[in-house]
């Protein structure tokens, strides 16, 4: 293979290789996505074609794993809630994790009583008593219903009106979840997890990821209780290297999301694939094997097409906040928090495939700059003032309100992509909009998360002092600047070096700082990870003059992986995890190639590497990992920092009124990237109305439930009227996504 090519090149190779038994006829996205932790599956046909791996279930990864030494606690740290001696479980559930699920007998604590029911399970002869307890079932909506969940087997029923139908509604390991289309599949658990559901309490609080991550009917300690997240990526904001089974067929037209949509519409007259991808590629099942996975946040990346388009943008409209919400749904019944992040903005905040079209950069950047964020800062308060509504804050108590954008210059000898203090300028603006929208105060509204433009996290240390709830992000990432050689083992205490001190300073200093994104990666290796068309670095095709450091056949096939190479990325994870603290590892899932049938980027799959047995199956044992290597720590988490008041929005009252330093922030920009005079560029005029998101419809299933729930209007503040920012009749405003030569237009 010419070593200036694509892995797999569709315009010159056979799709499907040429030993290869896959179905040619075959149009279904990918292939069936693997078995996983022991999840069954009754009608679904996910996953059902495709035999397990040898780390297909918890159980297979105890045999490789056998028991587990735990690390000892830090020396002269304070105790945190993910702390093993603070932990409410034993320290076996470790290996529990890797066991079968087991009946148990352990009864807790309810709020109504049901009589003890002895039922009879055939299991080697024994029989195993199991009780019930019920959740009050309520009619109309609450924010933060109080239950109590059950660690294992179903905990919980409901009498759904005079059907006299009893439903299970919560249920910990070992228990059977029935989805809304009334297929079922098995919940695991070991972590103490539960799932809470009821169709006629839709919107009931009580569910628990694991038994340390609080339930989310309880607020959520920053700088206490740890973030283990993982990101939603690819999934209704595509990208090439996640889902490359959409963009094979039309390589190499189909480069981002925007030309993927031309060539479906070319091809199909339609947009359905997209549909299609959004029904199948995240599901509930999906929920749950991440709580199951010790994971308590998830960061779904969404785009601004989920609200509106403009004529002339060719992605599908709206559709994707509809799925959205179905994952607010399964959130709140898995106990999982929501960080939703606004990855796409009109213009392109960075240039990249993700932001939606790639190419150059016409957000507060060209003749288009400032409308293009006029725009922007309309859907950041759309979306805020949906968030905000008590129905959903505890759900989705994190804002993430732009996605790398690329403010500061990779090359250091030329001036800033965005001006410094024009880039924060916008962000001052979206706090006064956010916190409009919510209000002031620990609960009231998201935190809302600000990444650092590439200026680095010490850059940002007193931005807004005092500010209510503000928080840093940044994507710390192995590879894409120097690609060195190496087996996994070789980097383990790289995360720790590179990122420890910057990350316990940050949190220290500025105050809550998580990592929105990270992965396995050792290299630059993987089916379009760089770019569709791209070569990689490792390999020297990535740009002239770059050494070939070897092949990336290797890192791609991660069936030829032996114990020394999953045993070595497991470290350079748990090193990862340590040195940031709070973190999102990009991503869940990776799409299966149509070429090959399997995932050609394994490095970014965390579904993938519980799989296959390179995960840190307990993202717990991780802390102290820099510490136990002899290297640099994150001193915030090592030596028990705490952050402020203001920081976690405790004691704020006025979150606008209380920072001063906001009006030394003007907005709109005096200046933007290539334009010195803003005031010469045209912009848009606040006379549009102001579109309201959607909420969701009322539960259906068998059997209906009797209570209608109340969702919500979509917006969280009546108060909030000011209209939305349009285009101004008559002026004829160059194309705002190539804009940055543009002539001004005299209006």
């Amino acid at each position: 293979m010419s070593q200036n090519r694509v892995p797999y090149d569709p315009l010159l190779d056979s799709p499907y290789g040429s030993n290869s038994n896959l179905n040619a006829g075959n149009t279904d996205f990918g292939a069936p996505a693997p078995h996983f932790v022991g999840t069954a599956y009754t009608t679904s046909t996910f996953g059902a074609s495709e035999p397990p791996s040898a780390h297909g279930s918890v159980s297979a990864l105890r045999d490789n794993n056998g028991g587990y030494a735990y690390p000892p606690k830090l020396a002269g740290g304070a105790p945190y809630r993910d702390d093993f001696a603070n932990s409410t479980r034993e320290l076996n559930e470790k290996n529990d994790f890797y066991e079968p699920p087991r009946k148990k007998t352990k009864k807790k604590g309810v709020f109504w009583a049901l009589g003890c029911c002895a039922l009879l399970i055939i299991a080697a002869a024994v029989i195993v008593p199991v009780y019930f307890f019920v959740i009050k079932p309520k009619t109309g909506s609450s924010s933060s219903s109080g239950s109590t969940g059950s660690s294992n087997g179903n905990g919980g029923s409901s009498t759904n009106g005079g059907n006299g139908q009893t439903v299970i509604t919560t249920g910990g390991d070992g228990s059977t979840v029935t989805k809304a289309d009334g297929t079922t599949f098995k919940y695991n658990n070991t972590f103490g997890g539960y799932w809470v559901y009821d169709v006629n309490n839709p919107l009931n609080n009580s569910a628990r990821a694991q038994s340390w991550s609080p339930p989310l009917s309880e607020q959520w300690q920053f700088g206490v209780d740890r973030i283990y997240g993982v990101n939603l990526g690819g999934w209704l904001n595509l990208e090439p290297f996640i889902s490359p089974a959409l963009y094979e067929p039309f390589y190499p037209l189909a480069v981002d999301e925007w030309t993927l949509c031309e060539q479906l519409m070319a091809r199909d007259g339609n947009l359905d694939a997209i549909v299609n991808h959004y029904e199948t590629f995240i599901t509930e099942e999906d929920f749950a094997q991440i709580a199951a996975a010790g994971l308590n946040w998830v960061r779904i990346p969404i785009a601004f097409w989920a609200i509106e388009v403009y004529p002339g943008e060719p992605y599908l409209p709206k559709t994707s906040w509809t799925y959205f919400l179905k994952a607010v749904e399964w959130a709140r019944k898995y106990g999982i928090r929501i960080n939703l992040d606004l990855h796409a903005v009109p213009g392109s905040q960075n240039g990249w495939n993700h932001s939606g079209k790639l190419g150059d950069i016409n957000f507060l950047r060209g003749v288009m700059g400032v409308a293009n964020a006029q725009r922007t800062l309309d859907y950041i308060r759309i979306i805020a003032e949906f968030i905000s509504q008590p129905e959903y804050r505890d759900v989705i108590p994190f804002f993430g309100i732009l996605n790398e954008p690329q403010a500061h210059s990779f090359d250091t000898t030329l001036p800033d992509v965005i001006p410094r203090e024009t880039f924060r300028s916008f962000y001052a603006e979206a706090y006064k909009i956010i916190r409009t929208a919510g209000g002031s105060g620990q609960g009231n509204g998201p935190v809302m998360s600000i990444h650092d433009g590439y200026f680095g996290l010490t850059d940002w240390v007193g931005f807004l002092d005092g500010a209510d709830r503000l928080a840093l992000d940044t994507h710390p990432y192995l590879v894409f600047g120097t690609v060195t050689a190496g087996e996994p083992a070789a980097f383990a205490t790289a995360p720790c070096e590179r990122w420890s001190a910057d990350f316990g300073t940050s949190a220290s200093s500025f105050g809550i700082t998580a990592a929105g994104e990270w992965s396995y990666a050792i290299n630059d290796c993987g089916l379009y990870v760089n770019a569709v068309g791209k070569g990689t670095r490792y390999e020297g095709t990535y740009a002239e003059g770059l050494p070939n450091l070897g092949s990336c056949g290797r890192w791609n096939d991660y069936t030829t992986w032996d114990a020394t190479v999953k045993a070595g990325l497991q470290q350079v994870s748990a090193s990862t995890m340590d040195s940031l603290g709070d973190w999102f590892f990009w991503t869940w899932r990776i799409g299966e190639s149509s070429a090959t049938g399997k995932v050609e980027a394994p490095f970014w799959s965390y579904k993938l590497s519980i799989q296959e047995g390179w995960a840190v199956t307990d993202p717990r044992t991780s802390v102290g990992q820099c510490q136990r290597l002899g290297s640099v720590v994150n001193a915030f988490y090592t030596n028990g920092g705490a952050l402020s008041s203001a920081q976690v929005g405790q004691g704020v009252t006025d979150a606008i009124g209380g920072v001063a330093s906001l009006g030394t922030h003007p907005w709109p920009p005096t200046e933007v990237g290539l334009f010195a005079n803003a005031a010469l560029l045209p912009t848009y005029t606040a006379t549009g109305p102001i579109p309201t998101l959607p909420v969701p419809s009322q539960p259906s299933g068998t059997p209906a439930p009797t209570a209608t729930t109340n969702y919500g209007s979509g917006w969280a503040n009546p108060a909030d009227t000011e209209l939305m920012h349009v285009p101004i009749n008559g002026c004829a405003y160059p194309n705002a996504w190539n804009a940055t030569t543009a002539d001004i237009p005299s209006c």
